[in-house]
């Protein structure tokens, strides 16, 4: 992982997603923004309780380093829905009445940020260069027994034609297997991912991604692993098993309007 600071905010980038200047990309911290108290202070989300001019001025902080000028989201459910984002589809940014409801953004269109919203779950970018085609997961431990991953590479290769060999992944600062406990794993998750327990109750959820990464045809030298757990570095992320009532931090993906 690539670490930067841009303005007042610090924020990570996967280096072979770095590779390509059109597609900027980057997962934010929580430093840098304007909110205050437990949303201290890049929160990105209308729906924690925080002040909407805060949310707007942390996002347009966003627009600004990533250059591009447009954010798009979804009211994030812990599904597996993926929604493919085309010129008749804009889901309003501010998640109010008529939003569009799922886990996972693709598209190809220029100029606009995928946004996903997070405090412990994984965010995963996609990229095929060669399709020209963009995707944004929200993956907490719900999304990973669903296995949205596969759902979201399925739709990259169903609507765009892409090829998974093509494709780079990244996953980015989430719960580690250090903190990622589930006491009632026996009746939440599947017994075909228990194998991923590392220890009495706690499970590698990283490794469940790149498993369903590579299971979808992705090849393993283009899956990129931050590795960093969110609930150790309160600090630098907002976690939602560490700290409860808190902010949500951005990772945004997009494509440049002049391709370069």
């Amino acid at each position: 992982m690539i670490c930067r600071q841009e303005k007042s905010a610090i924020f990570y980038q996967f280096a072979k997603l770095a590779s390509f200047p059109c597609i900027p990309h980057a997962v934010f911290t929580r430093t840098g923004g304007r909110s205050k108290g437990p949303f201290e202070s890049m929160n990105v989300s209308y729906e924690v309780g925080d002040m909407e001019q805060n949310v707007d001025e942390n996002r347009a902080l966003l627009c600004a380093i990533m250059k591009i000028p447009r954010i798009v989201s979804l009211k994030q459910t812990h599904g597996d829905k993926v929604i493919v984002l085309s010129d008749g589809l804009l889901p309003d940014d501010k998640h109010r009445k008529g939003v569009c409801e799922g886990d996972a953004l693709i598209t190809n269109r220029k100029g606009v940020l995928l946004l996903v919203k997070i405090a412990d779950c994984q965010s995963v970018f996609i990229y095929d260069p060669d399709r020209q085609v963009i995707a944004n997961i929200h993956s907490g431990w719900r999304g990973s027994v669903k296995n949205i991953i596969r759902n979201t590479v399925q739709t990259m290769t169903k609507v765009f034609g892409c090829q998974t060999e093509n494709m780079v992944a990244g996953i980015g600062p989430s719960l580690g297997p250090c903190c990622a406990e589930f006491v009632n794993f026996r009746s939440e998750i599947p017994e075909r991912y228990w194998k991923y327990e590392v220890a009495p109750n706690y499970f590698d959820l990283w490794s469940i991604s790149v498993d369903q990464l590579k299971e979808a045809g992705l090849l393993s030298e283009n899956i990129s692993v931050c590795g960093i757990c969110t609930r150790c570095n309160t600090k630098l992320f907002y976690s939602y098993r560490g700290e409860g009532v808190t902010g949500r931090f951005g990772a945004v993906i997009g494509i440049k309007e002049d391709g370069i």
